[in-house]
């Protein structure tokens, strides 16, 4: 039978099952269920060794080919390439260690959010104890400022409010109540009688009975799912695992198949070992993985100077890949600083600019600013805003932020921006009474002296103050039905709504009543807030949909004010649907998974509703980045492919389980780093499609000259060179390349694709037989020219090296020709491919080089030659753009002329 809810039982009920009482447990008691129940701390997580963690980073198909590499350069004597693999062996090694070690961490953040102390009441006495202590059936007591130590059902609660926020993702604190609640179903966010570990009291007092502590807590429950919940691979980590076993597979083929036909042609056996290993170990791009790590750093800084810093490096290309952002709204959309945007008068509507809590902005009529004179009567309004409160604005660092209520604070900020200053209204008006906000009355009332005279203010729900009032300030008469027709169209639009009214007090009222305020009270006008949206964040919505990335909404709030935000910022709300946490809670993974596809604002919802969310659109195939700043987004932070939380107002916990920070808490952030992250992976196709060629091109040409049965065109240590001297600078600034203007208006890369794209792979295969076709025609040249095989040997390595030099111009784009992108826009490319050629020319014509390699002087109209050979390949993928372009534009023409 299912555990009926504790929010669901009377209080009675709760005390008898935990065998407690109003004046708790005898300590006897509570040391038992100790032992039975463990302390009121959230379990860590199995340490994994660190040997274990060493060892799982050489776990990947590109790390075995570089084993094998270093294996075969070490048997041909050739340590200096050994040690470089070497390098880049233990330098990926020790970057995926530190990350893997930190992976644990948002578990143990968890536990910096545990109460150290708690006020209980035990055998009838008040007691203080660690937290730690707490067992089900403690009695323990709550008051302002307090942080809730265990998952308390309240037995107890005036004017209490609770700061949910890092639950929830609620901006305005939850109001609680005693009494139960017979609701099914219900999120942690509608469970007003349960106070819950790690949210914060904002004020008022409360009684309650612990009925969890630790792991079985809400924040335990969280926990668990972060332990239990794999971080997702970077589709780039997903790419590079079958580019890799691509790559080994072709390599060991292709050097079977050349080694095969080798011995068939009557070739050496030993000198055909010895060049086919040579030739696989020049195919394989042993330098990719210091390029990528190099391509995703440069991403990181680029990113940096945006804000947002990076965790983990493959989240620079995640970005890039990223299909679906869900977003939270609450300090990642909007401010989390409610603001004052409507008042309502009785008559007109007034309008004011600014958002949060700095007291800027100014009062508009028909959007046209009013001087101060004509909206004098309004003062009373945002004077009863600001007197009848028990909050307080501060500034910190530069920051305005509220001490109290964020409502009451933007009550406040309504009041400076009408002129009032809040010290100077305290001392005309100083307050002598106080009836406090309690949800069963639905309004706030205050008592102030005013010269020999007395007034009573009070603000509250319209419907319940209206009730009290007889007349309006601002017109004759009290049209009740209008102004609340004008307030339920403020709530309909997402704000919340208060009303302000006032009365003059007897002149002998010394002590303020309910009876006192029930009559005669004058509407001063209404007041209608909101969280208001980051204006930045507008547009980076509307820029992440020019880029093809679907934007969804999952917060803890109410759907009215979600469905506003929403609105408001430009995520699709087509028939404003939206789905509710207790809808999910009832619905199957299956009717979810369908409902997904459509449905891009998600209210109310539970930690664990978000991350069923998250996993269904994963399921669609689609990249999923999440972003949030509360303990509620951590497990979905962690699951998703990238989860990104807020610097400034997120939590450790947060923080911990995300791969990337956001340091202002700006949503526009995330989408620079979009651009960022399509770059950084068109960077490293850049690489990979100069790279490749050159491993195709050293296979082609020893196979074309074995099958013409003339001599290899290279000895093992000139592949190496090649491999080394084409491999080196120009590689490297590559990754500095700006990337394509328009690379934010294509769609998002297809997680399904390579490393390469299909015109890359044609391409590869065009260039790289066009190579092998070059370098065995000048070698064959001459030969039959009379040249020395050491010569000959020469001019195909050079060969072999100039044309990778201008085919480091064709891989600065896929598809712009490379007049169009400019020749020097990468001084850092114009200044490797320099160093390459020095270095080749010094391997020609200086001694030791000639020794070590085997090579001979060659004359400069040999050059020349080479040269004008080598230049051919830009031709052909010029030719090769220009013609795909032109298709391009022409399919367009022809589905509107089969129209």
């Amino acid at each position: 039978m299912a555990h009926t809810p504790w929010y669901q039982k009377a209080a009675d009920e709760v005390f008898r099952e935990l065998g407690t009482g109003p004046s708790g447990l005898h300590e006897k008691t509570a040391a038992d269920k100790l032992e039975s129940h463990g302390p009121n701390c959230l379990p860590e997580a199995k340490r994994v060794s660190s040997a274990v963690i060493l060892l799982r980073q050489f776990a990947s198909p590109l790390i075995y080919i570089l084993l094998i590499a270093a294996a075969v350069t070490f048997v041909l004597g050739e340590y200096k390439d050994t040690i470089v693999i070497a390098v880049v062996l233990l330098f990926n090694a020790v970057i995926g260690f530190i990350q893997e070690s930190r992976a644990e961490e948002s578990v143990r953040a968890l536990q910096r959010m545990i109460v150290p102390q708690a006020r209980v009441v035990r055998e009838g006495r008040e007691k203080e104890i660690s937290s730690e202590g707490l067992v089900p059936g403690d009695i323990v007591l709550l008051a302002s400022g307090a942080k809730v130590p265990a998952d308390i059902r309240l037995t107890g609660a005036i004017e209490m409010r609770i700061d949910e926020s890092l639950l929830t993702g609620e901006s305005v604190p939850a109001e609680k109540i005693a009494d139960a609640i017979p609701d099914a179903n219900l999120t942690p966010g509608d469970q007003r009688n349960i106070a819950f570990m790690g949210t914060v009291v904002v004020n008022g007092r409360g009684t309650g009975v612990v009925v969890e502590t630790g792991a079985r807590t809400v924040l335990g429950g969280i926990a668990h799912e972060i332990r239990e919940t794999k971080a997702a691979r970077a589709p780039l980590q997903e790419k590079f695992g079958r580019f890799s076993n691509r790559i080994g597979l072709y390599v060991l083929a292709a050097a079977a198949a050349l080694f095969g036909v080798g011995i068939a042609v009557g070739e050496p056996v030993r000198e055909m070992f010895m060049t086919v290993v040579a030739a696989a170990v020049a195919t394989i791009p042993e330098g990719l993985p210091v390029v990528l790590t190099i391509a995703l750093a440069v991403g990181v800084q680029r990113m940096a100077a945006r804000n947002a810093i990076l965790r983990k490096l493959p989240a620079v290309e995640t970005l890039g890949s990223t299909t679906v952002i869900c977003t939270d709204k609450t300090g990642t959309l909007t401010k989390n600083e409610m603001t004052v945007k409507v008042v309502f008068d009785g008559a007109r509507h007034f309008e004011l600019t600014g958002t949060g809590y700095e007291p800027k902005g100014e009062i508009l009529h028909d959007w046209i600013p009013k001087p101060e004179a004509e909206r004098e009567h309004l003062a009373m309004c945002f004077r009863v805003g600001l007197l009848c409160n028990e909050s307080s604005l501060y500034e910190d660092d530069g920051i305005w932020r509220v001490n109290g209520d964020p409502t009451e604070g933007a009550l406040i900020v309504s009041a400076q921006k009408a002129g009032l200053q809040p010290e100077e209204e305290k001392r005309r008006y100083p307050q002598i009474g106080i009836i406090p906000f309690e949800s069963d009355r639905g309004y706030m009332a205050t008592l102030h002296r005013f010269g020999d005279e007395k007034y009573i203010f009070i603000k509250g729900a319209p419907e319940k103050v209206l009730e009290l009032c007889v007349s309006c300030m601002e017109r004759d008469g009290l049209r009740t039905e209008e102004i609340l027709k004008i307030s339920d169209r403020f709530a309909s639009e997402g704000m919340r709504v208060l009303a302000m009214a006032y009365k003059r007090a007897p002149d002998d009222l010394s002590e303020l009543s309910h009876e006192a305020v029930q009559h005669d009270l004058t509407l001063a006008g209404i007041q209608a807030m909101i969280d208001p949206p980051r204006e930045e964040a507008v547009e980076a919505v509307r820029g992440c949909r020019r880029a093809g990335i679907r934007v969804i909404m999952i917060t803890g709030d109410h759907p009215t004010t979600a469905l506003a935000i929403a609105k408001m910022v430009g995520i699709d709300t087509t028939g404003n649907r939206v789905i509710t946490g207790r809808e999910i809670e009832e619905m199957k993974d299956e009717d979810l998974f369908h409902r997904v596809k459509t449905v891009s604002v998600y209210a109310r919802v539970a930690p664990h509703h978000k991350l069923r969310i998250v996993r269904q659109l994963m399921d669609h195939g689609e990249v999923v980045a999440v972003t949030g700043d509360g303990v509620n987004d951590a497990p979905a932070l962690r699951a998703a492919h990238l989860g990104v939380a807020m610097g400034r107002k997120g939590t450790d916990v947060a923080k911990e389980a995300s791969d990337m920070v956001v340091t202002d808490d700006n949503f526009a952030a995330i989408f620079h780093a979009v651009r960022e992250g399509r770059v950084v992976f068109e960077n490293i196709r850049k690489v990979v499609f100069f790279l490749i060629p050159t491993g195709v091109a050293a296979i082609g040409s020893i196979l074309g000259c074995v099958l013409m049965g003339i001599p290899i065109p290279y000895t093992a240590s000139q592949l190496l060179w090649i491999n080394l001297v084409t491999n080196g600078f120009q590689v490297i600034a590559l990754t500095f390349e700006p990337g394509d203007r328009d690379v934010v208006q294509r769609p998002p890369l297809d997680p399904s694709e390579g490393i390469m794209s299909k015109i890359l792979v044609q391409r590869t295969v065009i260039v790289g037989l066009l190579i092998s076709a070059g370098v065995v025609v000048k070698f064959s040249w001459a030969l039959q020219a009379g040249m020395s095989l050491e010569k000959a040997r020469t001019i195909a390595m050079t060969t072999m090296v100039l044309f990778q030099f201008f085919q480091a111009w064709n891989s600065r784009s896929e598809t712009k020709s490379i007049f169009q992108i400019g020749v020097f826009t990468n001084p850092y490319l114009a200044y490797g491919l320099a160093a390459s050629v020095m270095a080749h020319v010094a391997a020609i014509y200086a001694p030791p080089f000639q020794w070590l390699l085997s090579t001979e002087p060659i004359a400069g109209a040999d050059w020349l030659l080479i040269v004008a050979m080598s230049l051919s390949v830009i031709a052909v993928v010029e030719c090769d753009k220009w013609v795909r372009s032109g298709a391009k534009r022409k399919r367009p023409e022809e589905r509107g002329a089969g129209a």
